[in-house]
Protein backbone atom coordinates (compact mmCIF):
# COMPACT_ATOMS: atom_id res chain seq x y z
CA UNK A 1 0.00 0.00 0.00
CA UNK A 2 1.57 3.40 -1.15
CA UNK A 3 1.61 5.84 1.98
CA UNK A 4 4.39 8.59 0.42
CA UNK A 5 4.82 9.43 -2.61
CA UNK A 6 7.58 11.45 -2.72
CA UNK A 7 10.17 13.45 -5.39
CA UNK A 8 13.39 11.30 -4.72
CA UNK A 9 11.34 7.82 -3.55
CA UNK A 10 7.91 6.34 -3.08
CA UNK A 11 7.08 4.72 0.30
CA UNK A 12 5.17 1.50 0.17
CA UNK A 13 3.62 -0.26 3.44
CA UNK A 14 3.93 -4.00 3.05
CA UNK A 15 4.25 -7.42 5.45
CA UNK A 16 7.35 -9.33 4.78
CA UNK A 17 8.00 -12.08 6.81
CA UNK A 18 5.12 -11.77 9.03
CA UNK A 19 6.13 -8.00 9.67
CA UNK A 20 4.77 -4.88 9.10
CA UNK A 21 7.59 -2.92 6.97
CA UNK A 22 8.37 -0.16 4.76
CA UNK A 23 9.40 -0.54 1.16
CA UNK A 24 11.00 2.41 0.01
CA UNK A 25 11.61 2.01 -4.11
CA UNK A 26 13.63 4.76 -5.85
CA UNK A 27 11.30 4.54 -9.19
CA UNK A 28 13.24 5.83 -12.44
CA UNK A 29 13.27 9.17 -13.83
CA UNK A 30 12.27 8.74 -17.48
CA UNK A 31 14.16 12.71 -17.73
CA UNK A 32 17.69 11.03 -17.09
CA UNK A 33 19.61 9.19 -18.65
CA UNK A 34 18.82 5.45 -18.39
CA UNK A 35 22.37 4.09 -17.94
CA UNK A 36 23.47 7.53 -14.97
CA UNK A 37 19.71 7.08 -13.75
CA UNK A 38 19.99 3.51 -12.93
CA UNK A 39 23.57 4.63 -11.08
CA UNK A 40 22.38 7.69 -9.22
CA UNK A 41 19.80 5.09 -7.69
CA UNK A 42 21.46 2.58 -6.73
CA UNK A 43 24.55 4.72 -5.10
CA UNK A 44 21.63 6.39 -3.02
CA UNK A 45 19.98 3.12 -2.00
CA UNK A 46 23.40 2.08 -1.06
CA UNK A 47 24.17 5.23 0.63
CA UNK A 48 21.18 5.90 2.70
CA UNK A 49 21.12 2.60 5.03
CA UNK A 50 24.96 3.30 5.49
CA UNK A 51 24.13 6.61 6.84
CA UNK A 52 21.24 5.50 8.78
CA UNK A 53 23.38 2.78 10.75
CA UNK A 54 26.07 5.70 11.45
CA UNK A 55 23.35 7.57 12.84
CA UNK A 56 22.28 4.71 15.23
CA UNK A 57 26.08 4.70 16.24
CA UNK A 58 25.89 8.25 16.86
CA UNK A 59 22.74 7.43 19.75
CA UNK A 60 20.15 8.41 17.07
CA UNK A 61 17.34 6.37 16.98
CA UNK A 62 16.38 5.38 13.18
CA UNK A 63 14.60 2.45 11.70
CA UNK A 64 15.71 -0.95 11.34
CA UNK A 65 17.56 -1.95 7.81
CA UNK A 66 16.13 -5.89 6.98
CA UNK A 67 17.35 -5.47 3.38
CA UNK A 68 18.88 -3.94 0.55
CA UNK A 69 17.91 -4.49 -3.22
CA UNK A 70 20.59 -2.77 -5.02
CA UNK A 71 19.78 -4.29 -8.24
CA UNK A 72 15.82 -2.87 -7.51
CA UNK A 73 16.90 0.62 -6.00
CA UNK A 74 14.86 -0.99 -3.05
CA UNK A 75 15.27 -0.86 0.78
CA UNK A 76 13.56 -2.49 3.11
CA UNK A 77 13.04 -1.38 6.39
CA UNK A 78 11.06 -1.67 10.47
CA UNK A 79 7.57 0.19 10.34
CA UNK A 80 7.97 2.64 12.97
CA UNK A 81 4.74 3.23 14.94
CA UNK A 82 3.57 6.56 16.49
CA UNK A 83 2.93 9.91 15.19
CA UNK A 84 4.58 12.53 12.84
CA UNK A 85 5.97 15.09 15.47
CA UNK A 86 4.19 17.69 13.10
CA UNK A 87 1.03 16.24 14.12
CA UNK A 88 1.47 16.16 17.64
CA UNK A 89 3.75 18.91 18.40
CA UNK A 90 1.21 22.00 18.06
CA UNK A 91 -1.33 20.22 20.81
CA UNK A 92 1.12 19.59 23.40
CA UNK A 93 1.38 21.56 27.04
CA UNK A 94 3.85 24.01 26.65
CA UNK A 95 5.93 22.45 28.83
CA UNK A 96 5.98 18.99 27.07
CA UNK A 97 6.22 21.06 23.55
CA UNK A 98 9.94 22.87 24.86
CA UNK A 99 10.97 19.00 26.52
CA UNK A 100 10.58 17.37 23.46
CA UNK A 101 11.81 20.15 20.77
CA UNK A 102 15.03 20.26 23.34
CA UNK A 103 15.18 16.45 22.78
CA UNK A 104 15.07 17.11 18.97
CA UNK A 105 17.63 19.64 19.32
CA UNK A 106 19.91 17.21 21.02
CA UNK A 107 19.16 14.26 18.82
CA UNK A 108 20.43 16.85 15.75
CA UNK A 109 23.29 17.48 17.80
CA UNK A 110 24.72 13.98 17.96
CA UNK A 111 24.08 13.67 14.10
CA UNK A 112 26.13 16.78 13.24
CA UNK A 113 28.63 15.54 15.94
CA UNK A 114 29.53 12.59 13.90
CA UNK A 115 29.47 14.43 10.56
CA UNK A 116 25.76 13.25 9.39
CA UNK A 117 23.56 16.06 7.79
CA UNK A 118 20.30 14.88 7.58
CA UNK A 119 19.32 17.02 4.50
CA UNK A 120 15.34 17.00 5.32
CA UNK A 121 14.74 17.86 8.64
CA UNK A 122 11.29 18.90 9.07
CA UNK A 123 8.88 17.36 11.74
CA UNK A 124 7.40 15.49 9.28
CA UNK A 125 10.54 13.05 9.35
CA UNK A 126 10.48 12.16 13.03
CA UNK A 127 8.12 9.85 14.65
CA UNK A 128 7.12 10.03 18.31
CA UNK A 129 6.76 6.30 19.08
CA UNK A 130 3.84 5.41 21.78
CA UNK A 131 6.68 4.99 24.10
CA UNK A 132 8.28 8.52 24.07
CA UNK A 133 11.11 7.86 21.56
CA UNK A 134 11.67 10.14 18.51
CA UNK A 135 12.63 8.46 15.58
CA UNK A 136 14.29 9.86 12.70
CA UNK A 137 13.29 8.51 9.19
CA UNK A 138 14.04 9.42 5.32
CA UNK A 139 17.47 9.87 5.40
CA UNK A 140 17.52 10.10 1.67
CA UNK A 141 19.11 13.47 0.54
CA UNK A 142 21.30 12.67 3.70
CA UNK A 143 25.10 13.28 3.37
CA UNK A 144 28.27 12.87 5.13
CA UNK A 145 29.62 16.59 6.58
CA UNK A 146 31.28 18.67 8.92
CA UNK A 147 31.15 21.68 7.22
CA UNK A 148 29.61 24.78 8.97
CA UNK A 149 27.72 25.61 5.86
CA UNK A 150 25.63 22.17 5.98
CA UNK A 151 24.98 22.35 9.04
CA UNK A 152 23.57 25.52 9.19
CA UNK A 153 21.40 24.61 6.61
CA UNK A 154 20.20 21.79 8.03
CA UNK A 155 19.42 23.54 11.15
CA UNK A 156 17.89 26.62 8.43
CA UNK A 157 15.29 24.03 7.48
CA UNK A 158 14.02 22.92 10.76
CA UNK A 159 14.06 26.86 11.45
CA UNK A 160 11.55 27.19 8.50
CA UNK A 161 9.46 24.16 9.24
CA UNK A 162 8.57 25.34 12.72
CA UNK A 163 7.94 28.70 10.50
CA UNK A 164 5.14 27.05 8.34
CA UNK A 165 3.89 24.38 10.07
CA UNK A 166 3.85 25.36 14.03
CA UNK A 167 3.95 29.17 13.55
CA UNK A 168 2.44 30.11 16.83
CA UNK A 169 5.56 28.39 18.77
CA UNK A 170 7.75 28.55 16.14
CA UNK A 171 10.17 30.78 18.08
CA UNK A 172 10.15 29.22 21.30
CA UNK A 173 10.59 25.95 19.27
CA UNK A 174 13.77 26.58 17.41
CA UNK A 175 15.05 28.25 20.84
CA UNK A 176 14.62 25.23 22.65
CA UNK A 177 15.95 22.87 19.59
CA UNK A 178 19.06 25.16 19.57
CA UNK A 179 19.09 24.26 23.68
CA UNK A 180 19.44 21.33 23.30
CA UNK A 181 21.99 21.20 20.24
CA UNK A 182 24.32 23.35 22.37
CA UNK A 183 24.23 20.94 25.06
CA UNK A 184 25.85 18.41 22.62
CA UNK A 185 28.21 20.09 20.42
CA UNK A 186 28.80 22.96 22.81
CA UNK A 187 27.97 26.76 23.15
CA UNK A 188 30.66 27.97 21.00
CA UNK A 189 29.46 25.32 17.78
CA UNK A 190 25.97 26.33 18.33
CA UNK A 191 26.50 30.02 18.01
CA UNK A 192 28.71 29.52 14.51
CA UNK A 193 25.68 27.40 13.53
CA UNK A 194 23.12 30.28 14.91
CA UNK A 195 25.64 32.62 13.10
CA UNK A 196 25.53 30.74 10.01
CA UNK A 197 21.61 30.11 9.37
CA UNK A 198 20.99 34.42 9.75
CA UNK A 199 23.99 34.31 7.28
CA UNK A 200 21.52 32.17 4.92
CA UNK A 201 18.46 34.61 5.53
CA UNK A 202 20.60 37.23 4.42
CA UNK A 203 21.55 36.06 1.50
CA UNK A 204 17.77 34.82 0.86
CA UNK A 205 16.59 37.91 1.41
CA UNK A 206 19.27 39.82 -0.83
CA UNK A 207 17.85 37.15 -3.27
CA UNK A 208 14.09 37.80 -3.31
CA UNK A 209 14.91 41.80 -3.31
CA UNK A 210 16.47 41.45 -6.50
Amino acid sequence: MLIKKGAEANLYLEEWHNRKVIMKRRLPKKYRIQKLDKEIRSQRTVHEPHVIHKAKEAGVPTPTIFMVDVAESNIIMEFVGGKQVKQVLNDLPPEERLRLSRHVGGLIGRLHKHGIIHGDLTTSNMILTSYGKVVFVDFGLSERSTELETRGVDIHLMKRAFQSTHYKYARECFEAVMEGYAEVVGEEEAKNVLEKIREIERRGRYVSER
